[in-house]
């Protein structure tokens, strides 16, 4: 079992940059792959970026590739969103989720994870 609160959301410029971390529970977070999802209201939860449990594999999204960077650190049991060129279109509440994995790999869907944290708003501004 394992929960994960998410911080570092909050108002920002066009162009500006957020890191978001989310926080894990558990002493087996290294065993977990991670990911960080989107969603504005009455749109479907999107994906952003997903994580290997090592943090040596990672995927981004093609709206976010080349902007955001996810990372993952073990020793303090959280991983990263670092979000940078903000454009309106990003404002949305951001979640992170995790799945308890026996190997290696990312993974994009919803279905794929277990845990959810309670999701942190991010409105980037025009």
């Amino acid at each position: 079992q394992v929960q994960l609160v998410e911080s570092g959301g909050g108002l920002v410029q066009a162009g500006g940059s957020l890191r978001l971390s989310c926080a894990a529970s558990g002493r087996t977070f290294s065993r977990y792959a991670m990911g960080w999802f989107r969603q504005t209201p009455g749109k479907e939860r999107e994906f952003v970026a997903a994580i290997s449990w090592s943090g040596d594999s990672t995927y981004h999204g093609d709206s976010v590739k080349g902007r955001f960077t996810i990372s993952k650190d073990n020793a303090k049991n959280t991983v990263y969103l670092q979000m940078t060129s903000l454009k309106p279109e990003d404002t949305a509440v951001y979640y992170c989720a995790a799945r308890l994995v026996t190997g290696s790999g990312y993974f994009t869907k919803t279905y794929h994870y277990n845990y959810w944290g309670q999701g942190t708003q991010v409105t980037v501004s025009s």
